[in-house]
């Protein structure tokens, strides 16, 4: 699994981006990690995303445990180990969040999570993931697409620092990173999930993401934040609101 890593302590915070993007996704936030952040931090590239391998099955289970398994390394037993997960990454922080994956977090904060799914929705999701992948002549094209997958478009630019590892380029022309497989995940169990956790978890979103409300978000988490007038990707929109969110809770 293809990780970036810095800062120092014993503390760890994890963050886990969501479907169709990259780790990259949280550079404004890591911009400010050394004023804002007192440990250490580790930023994968989820299975099937960005520089990531490959993998049979994309369930969110397995997308735990694979990531689980990176990050054990990394955990210092007299540290804390928070997790931040945005939107695909924010359904696996509250798997982590269960405890059965091998390691125990002490918080969770899961932002943008999708909560109402559609059977329509998870027909198309299982369409896509059923589909090769698209081909494009063009650097450009690819990362237009990209853009719009990630739900980048309108707040990056083509090879902007959120943007890094979207796309990449092979004999057959430019594609996505992102394996069409993993958009396989199926129907997130929330409810349990929220049930199963052993630590605190804290849910939020931004004022005007399209993909979840704050009703919706409630009916997990009752004390749920709006995190501002901001849209589904509110890392990179307003980074500052998402660690002030983060520090409100120690």
């Amino acid at each position: 699994m293809h990780t970036e890593q810095g800062g120092e302590g014993p503390d760890l915070l994890l963050m886990l981006h969501g479907m169709g993007a990259t780790g990259a996704v949280w550079s404004p936030m890591l911009a400010e990690a050394g004023a804002r952040w007192h440990g250490r931090w580790l930023v994968p590239d989820l299975p099937g995303h960005g520089q990531s391998g490959r993998q049979d099955s994309y369930a969110v289970g397995q997308h735990a445990a694979s990531v689980a398994r990176a990050v054990l390394p990394h955990i210092d037993p007299a540290g804390r180990l928070v997790v931040l997960g945005h939107s695909l990454g924010g359904v696996v922080a509250l798997a982590l969040a269960t405890g059965w994956f091998g390691v125990t977090p002490h918080r969770v904060f899961g932002a943008g999570i999708k909560v109402a799914w559609s059977d329509d929705e998870v027909r198309r999701m299982e369409a896509l993931a059923s589909q090769p992948g698209k081909r494009f002549a063009t650097e450009e094209e690819a990362w237009d697409r990209y853009l719009k997958v990630s739900g980048l478009a309108g707040i990056a630019y083509a090879g902007a620092p959120t943007a890094q590892r979207g796309i990449a380029h092979g004999a057959e022309g430019w594609r996505l990173a992102m394996d069409p497989r993993a958009n396989a995940v199926g129907k997130p169990p929330l409810s349990e999930l929220m049930t199963l956790a052993c630590c605190p978890v804290h849910l939020a979103r931004g004022h005007h993401d399209a993909m979840v409300t704050l009703e919706q978000t409630r009916s997990l988490d009752p004390d749920a934040r709006d995190l501002g007038p901001h849209g589904h990707n509110v890392m990179v929109e307003a980074p500052a609101r998402v660690w002030d969110w983060v520090a409100a809770f120690g």
